[in-house]
């Protein structure tokens, strides 16, 4: 042979390239092909069936169109396959499924998609920016479906509305502008049982509280929110959080600590602090928390190293609430602070 092997014919090697995106090796053609059989053969088709049958309930996934969803959601995940959904337009459809879907594996599928988009600050300030997409997003938390309402707090709220500073601002106006959102997430913390979700939530209103001010004290103040969904007042917000710190106490370590984060920043408030001076539940749940299962007399010092965090929120509250002691003696009944300061002296460990 006298001269070098020739190369690979050009048009297989210039369309294995413009079929990849980026610098994955992921392809366009199946996540167009995959998308556009999410329109017209899942979503069309599930709609008219539900205008039709809406009596037969919710409608499952195949296994091989969940199988497909579910490695858009993990390709999602790759900045260069978000931001080319985002200029695909993707969102649109998704938001367009979300909307219109009744099938909640669906549902939560499309949230987790746009989920991973928003990981990214350019594709989440887009997102962020389509009123509509808010919107929806925000009444999700109204969904009677546990894994989309896990999705849509753990990603969408997290990620967008609260830990990315560019349009965390949008997100919190977003949510002070519409009542439902309170009397959702009220509704979760007080009748859900599901670990995760609860801890989620607990993060989302965690980090929103701390965040804006201005939010907390709307929600917790009567005249500034109105009845809305289920109708929650401001003793509802705090007993709401109690319930949710109750539930995990056994369970979650970890989320009673954001629970007990939450109820010392309502304590900077002068709203909050009324609302702890009209009820002792706050007492009561505070001195089984630090007396009955924290600092007990057999804990082994590395016991109590590992509870540090929730000492510390609720040494925080309690602190707060003992300043509370003169509009409790203004009252003339100061049978319950008493008795429950006695009872955390009590606690040899502290």
């Amino acid at each position: 042979m006298d001269r070098n092997p020739s190369p690979p014919p050009a048009n297989e090697e210039a369309g294995e390239d413009a079929d990849a995106i980026g610098d994955t090796v992921y392809s366009k053609h199946w996540l167009f092909s995959t998308l556009t059989r999410l329109i017209q053969v899942m979503v069309t088709p599930m709609i008219t069936k539900h205008a039709e049958e809406a009596s037969e309930g919710p409608m499952d996934l195949s296994n091989d169109d969940e199988e497909d969803l579910c490695k858009v959601w993990d390709m999602a995940m790759d900045k260069d396959v978000a931001g080319f959904l985002q200029e695909f337009r993707a969102t649109d459809i998704l938001l367009g499924v979300i909307a219109k879907s009744r099938c909640p594996r669906l549902t939560e599928i499309c949230v987790g998609i746009l989920g991973n988009i928003a990981c990214f600050p350019e594709t989440c300030l887009t997102l962020s920016q389509n009123e509509e997409l808010g919107e929806v997003l925000l009444l999700l938390l109204g969904d009677t479906d546990p894994p989309t309402l896990l999705e849509t707090c753990r990603y969408l709220l997290l990620l967008t509305c609260v830990s990315q500073k560019d349009v965390c601002s949008l997100w919190l106006e977003r949510m002070q502008q519409q009542p439902s959102v309170c009397s959702n997430l009220c509704f979760i913390m007080r009748s859900s049982t599901n670990t995760d979700l609860l801890e989620k939530v607990g993060e989302l209103v965690d980090k929103a509280f701390d965040l804006d001010e201005g939010l907390m004290r709307s929600w917790v103040t009567p005249k500034s929110h109105p009845e809305a969904g289920n109708g929650e007042s401001c003793v509802d917000v705090a007993s709401c959080l109690l319930e949710a710190g109750k539930q995990l106490r056994s369970e979650s370590p970890n989320g009673l600590e954001i629970y007990l984060h939450i109820l010392q920043l309502l304590t900077t408030i002068t709203e909050g602090i009324q609302i702890f001076c009209k009820t002792n539940t706050i007492w009561n749940f505070l001195c089984e928390v630090v007396c009955e299962g924290l600092c007990q007399t057999d804990d082994l010092p590395v016991v109590l190293q590992e509870q540090r965090g929730i000492l510390v929120q609720a040494f925080a509250v309690l602190q707060a609430l003992y300043k509370c002691q003169d509009q409790w003696s203004s009252k003339g009944d100061t049978s319950e602070l008493t008795a429950f300061t006695e009872k955390v002296i009590s606690c040899k460990q502290l």
